[in-house]
């Protein structure tokens, strides 16, 4: 155990004179911590920072942290080191290593509200793009007009497909990652619409029309119930904040009184 607390040591004074580059050191190490990184890891950094975001720079920056982290607590702990010590030690530096990628969960779950919302009229633009074009063609098209947040998963999809994945996979895959209000059954749609011959097209197409008619009316009626319990509350609070203050202008009055 001293051994570890002492090459701690050893390499925290090499790195603070230069002797050894600790950058290079971390980058060297990087790719063993591969296997740690998450499986929705890209899409989630994707979907927070956009598609220019560096992953390797990002991820790097996690293990850096990580690896900081755990070397400060054997630092802090060297005095009394022990395996428990040098366990919790570890156990920080994962926290450390863990914390960016639970934030960008929590920035997803606090956005699939918003997602919610979008899906419908991103269908919507969808549905007319299928009239003129084959549901891959149309799926590749609406990249550019699509919302921002469903950008990266429409990448994957058309990749998949156009990789020759002619199941219902890649649909699925994007539903589970935008796992709101009725995306599954609207991505199955979309998928038999896909398989479907020309003479039955019209048929399937306004199946699916009216599915994203039904959707986006969900999706108004929740807006609009949003927005009046909004107002409910605003009404609410200002009743409250008026009958708490003249409440407590009689409560003045009566003590002045009382005084007099």
């Amino acid at each position: 155990m001293e051994f570890i607390v002492i090459a701690v040591i050893i390499v925290f004074v090499l790195s603070y004179n230069h002797h050894i580059d600790m950058h290079k050191f971390i980058g060297d190490t990087e790719p063993y911590f591969r296997i740690l990184m998450e499986d929705d890891y890209v899409f989630l950094l994707r979907l927070r920072y956009g598609d220019d975001i560096d992953v390797e720079k990002m991820f790097g920056m996690r293990v850096r942290n990580g690896l900081i982290a755990t070397a400060a607590m054997l630092f802090i702990l060297m005095s009394q080191a022990s395996f428990l010590n040098v366990l919790f030690s570890v156990i920080v530096g994962f926290i450390v290593f863990k914390l960016p990628y639970q934030q960008l969960k929590g920035f997803y779950k606090a956005n699939l509200h918003t997602i919610n919302q979008m899906l419908p009229y991103y269908l919507k633009s969808l549905e007319i793009l299928v009239q003129h074009y084959t549901v891959p063609v149309a799926l590749n098209r609406s990249i550019e007009t699509a919302p921002e947040i469903f950008r990266s998963g429409l990448r994957e999809m058309i990749a998949k497909i156009e990789a020759g994945d002619s199941s219902v996979d890649p649909y699925m895959d994007f539903a589970k990652e935008y796992p709101v209000r009725d995306s599954m059954r609207m991505m199955r749609l979309l998928y038999r619409l896909g398989l479907g011959s020309q003479e039955n097209k019209q048929e399937q197409l306004m199946m699916f029309a009216r599915s994203v008619s039904q959707l986006q009316n969900k999706a108004r009626e929740q807006k609009y119930k949003e927005r009046l319990e909004k107002m409910e509350n605003k009404t609410m609070a200002m009743l409250m904040t008026t009958g708490g203050g003249i409440l407590l202008l009689m409560l003045f009055s009566m003590t002045m009184m009382m005084n007099l």
